[in-house]
Formats: C-alpha cells, sequence, structure tokens
C-alpha cells in the first residue's frame, strides 16, 4: 500500500480551494501550517497566544524573537489595530501587496506580546503570493509568519524539505504542509520600522531603500 503524501497540493487554483476547509480548521485548532510565500516557505498560525506558543515550542524560537503577520487587506491590519499611518501609510501604498514587511505601533489588545519585537512594534507584511492571499482572506484574519527550517539549516524552498525535518509533527497532525511546489530563490523582504518619527530599514532586502525614498524621502539606513 502506498503511504499518503505528507504535504497537500497547494498549486492550480482547483488544488487551492479543494484544500481550503480542512486548511482552515487546522488554523482554528491553533495548529502550526507550513505555507509556500514570495520568498521561502513559511510556518505560522492564527494570531493568539495558543498558536503563537504552538510555533514557537515547534520553531524552539528563542525569546526576543518575534514572528512577523502576514495580511491580504487593509481591512486586517485596522482590525488589528494596527497604526497604519503617515509615512508609513506611504510605503504601503506603494510597495503592498510585496516584499515590504512594515514594524507599525498599536495592536495591544489584539496582538499577543510575543509578536511584538524589541521595539515595540509588530512587523506586518502583505504578502503577494496569490494562493496564500487566497488563504488569509478565506480564513478571514492575519497569520504569524516565520522561515520553515530549524537553526542553522537555511530555509526551505520545497515541501519535501520540510517534510524531512518536521516529519513526526506533520504525523501527529501538529503540523500541516502545503506544497505550492519548488520556489525560486528570492532575497527576503526588506523591513522598515515605523515606530519613529522616520522610517529606519533594519534589514536590507528586495526593496531597496534608493525606491523606498521615492515614497519616504527621509528614510534612515541602508544608504
Amino acid at each position: 500500500m502506498t503511504a499518503p503524501p505528507l504535504a497537500v497540493p497547494f498549486w492550480s487554483p482547483a488544488e487551492i480551494e479543494q484544500s481550503m476547509s480542512a486548511t482552515i480548521a487546522h488554523l482554528h485548532a491553533r495548529r502550526v501550517l507550513a505555507y509556500p510565500t514570495e520568498t521561502v516557505y513559511g510556518f505560522g498560525g492564527a494570531v493568539d497566544e495558543e498558536s503563537v506558543a504552538a510555533l514557537v515550542r515547534l520553531k524552539s524560537r528563542p525569546p526576543g524573537k518575534p514572528f512577523l503577520i502576514l495580511v491580504a487587506s487593509s481591512d486586517m491590519v485596522a482590525r488589528y489595530d494596527l497604526q497604519l499611518t503617515g509615512y508609513a501609510s506611504r510605503l504601503a501604498a506603494r510597495h503592498w501587496p510585496g516584499p515590504l514587511t512594515l514594524v507599525l505601533p498599536g495592536g495591544e489588545r489584539r496582538v499577543p506580546p510575543r509578536l511584538r519585537g524589541p521595539e515595540g512594534g509588530v512587523a506586518v507584511r502583505w504578502t503577494s503570493h496569490p494562493a496564500l492571499a487566497r488563504l488569509i482572506l478565506a480564513y478571514g484574519d492575519p497569520i504569524t509568519s516565520t522561515s520553515a527550517n530549524r537553526p542553522g539549516v537555511p530555509p526551505a524552498m520545497t515541501s519535501r524539505e520540510i517534510e524531512q525535518q518536521w516529519f513526526d509533527a506533520i504525523g501527529r497532525g501538529l503540523l500541516r504542509v502545503l506544497d505550492g511546489g519548488r520556489l525560486v530563490p528570492s532575497r527576503p523582504s526588506t523591513v522598515v520600522d515605523c515606530m519613529g518619527r522616520r522610517p529606519r530599514v533594519i534589514r536590507p532586502g528586495a526593496i531597496s531603500s534608493a525606491t523606498l525614498r521615492e515614497s519616504v524621502p527621509d528614510l534612515i539606513g541602508d544608504l
């Protein structure tokens, strides 16, 4: 007898729609999901303390290293009381959806403290991956995100790499893997701290500072 595949097909429109109800149920059960993004495969789950704790356990994430939040609409940012004003709004209007992560103030009553970085903000990106955006919209809320890899191992570019590293968690139903095929190598998202008077690049990435300065000329960092 052939063993069932460990990963769920998540490539064609039909596969994406067929996977949706069970994937959303997995998120509601506060378990961890592995999924393709516009850069690498990611791990994530619902934005609540129990789901975040499950993600921390799976990743063996040390304190002080938060996860980011993926959204698929501006309404999700507003409903989570995250403040997208001034220069952050200009950056979002120009580069979202896309590989730009903004560290935003707010969200005190909606976002678990474990998702807040050392600067006090919450990292948010509007994903440009069509299948993942479709899932987030169907789910109706943001999901957390971090790279799908063990410490010291490069981020996964295929679902097979995740299966090899987390076979036991998948078998126990703690981790559900969506197979979006082999991803094309690309730069990570650019991360901009929007907590201060001026925007500041805290991780260079896919969008250059020169391009960002077309929207916010007083950007700090990555000259």
